[in-house]
């Protein structure tokens, strides 16, 4: 995507601005080039918005499949034209990760058109669920589901997209009484803001700055998981004070990439804040919110978008996330990383020292 001049220079100025009033909380920022991996862990195809999930005892990793699609970029992100799904599976770091193959293509979701973007995976009622967006032959974004009876496919879609579902970037949440929640939406290319009226407008644009950013939309998932069990909401995301933030505050705006996980009985919703490319989080007692805003998590990567998830597995969390290092040069054929987290006494997520 697209970033002119003069936004460019706001976005530096902000950021030293950000920095020297302690705004920011990465928690180790001397040293991150060295805590971070060196290498992708797939480097055979290019792959970005990882979810990760643990899965019959071993890490699952559901991510987008980028491929060279000779699309100009733009804020819509049509660049980013990808048609379908493979999933991988880690046993140890220290082996190499494990391609399943595709699991699901564009042909075989009847009602899309284009743009397998981000994914995210869940496991209830003996059964997994994939959970994806991609736009309708009218070109709007929707979320669709598929299954199988494997964690690592191959899927088969449903016929329909979910009743209601709009935008990207689905995320879902499974909690300890079995309720499962998704968490969805994202800015410019994801549509959100075009939905604020409660349909969709495509004249619609991002709120004033002056005015609360736009929030990711928050729904029940019913016993199928299949569909949604009421009406979806907007989740709030608010200050110290509980005050909304605001549409200018860039550093702490949802922009796209919501995540929800669970640490010690709160709920932490992290997200991208898209232009100034961070990874942020805030916290809440309940999985609808609100979330108050509690600091940085990973810092702007080589690249235009970052997009992550964080999963415990064998005793540690790890964040998962990707960036544009692999050769190619382009910000829309990106590959995974991931660095250990720690939680601070306060309950604060701080990138980890040790290895």
């Amino acid at each position: 995507m697209k970033i002119e001049f003069r936004s460019i220079l706001l976005i530096c100025v902000s950021a030293s601005l950000f920095w020297l009033t302690g705004c920011g909380n990465t928690g180790e920022q001397g040293s991150k080039e060295a805590l971070f991996p060196r290498k992708p862990i797939i480097s055979h195809m290019y792959t970005a918005d990882p979810s990760a999930h643990v899965f019959e005892g071993k890490l699952y990793i559901y991510p987008s499949h980028d491929i060279e699609s000779n699309i100009p970029d733009s804020n819509e992100g049509n660049q980013f034209d990808m048609k379908d799904y493979h999933v991988f599976s880690i046993d140890s770091f220290k082996e190499p990760v494990k391609d399943h193959g595709e699991v699901l293509n564009l042909r075989d979701v009847p009602w899309a058109s284009k743009q397998l973007w981000a994914p995210d995976a869940a496991f209830k009622n003996g059964t997994y669920y994939l959970y994806f967006p991609a736009k309708d032959k009218e070109g709007i974004f929707r979320i669709g589901a598929a299954t199988s009876d494997k964690p690592y496919g191959p899927f088969k879609a449903e016929p329909e997209p979910i009743k209601g579902s709009f935008s990207m970037d689905p995320a879902v949440f499974v909690d300890d009484d079995g309720s499962a929640y998704m968490y969805f939406g994202g800015l410019w290319g994801g549509q959100l803001e075009r939905w604020r009226t409660g349909s969709y407008d495509p004249d619609q644009r991002i709120p004033p700055v002056s005015e609360p950013a736009l929030g990711p939309r928050f729904a029940k998932l019913d016993a199928t998981m299949l569909q949604f069990e009421g009406e979806t909401k907007e989740v709030k995301i608010v200050d110290d004070n509980g005050n909304p933030v605001k549409s200018g505050d860039r550093y702490r705006w949802f922009f796209e990439a919501a995540w929800v996980h669970k640490y010690k009985g709160v709920y932490y919703l992290s997200y991208s804040t898209g232009t100034t490319h961070y990874i942020v989080y805030a916290t809440s007692d309940k999985p609808e919110g609100p979330f108050r805003f509690r600091g940085l998590l990973l810092d702007p990567v080589i690249g235009w978008t970052t997009h992550h998830s964080i999963v415990k597995y064998k005793g540690r969390w790890y964040l998962f996330y990707h960036d544009s290092s692999l050769p190619g040069g382009k910000t829309h054929l990106r590959c995974i990383k991931y660095v250990p987290i720690e939680y601070d006494s306060e309950g604060l997520m701080h990138i980890s020292k040790r290895r």
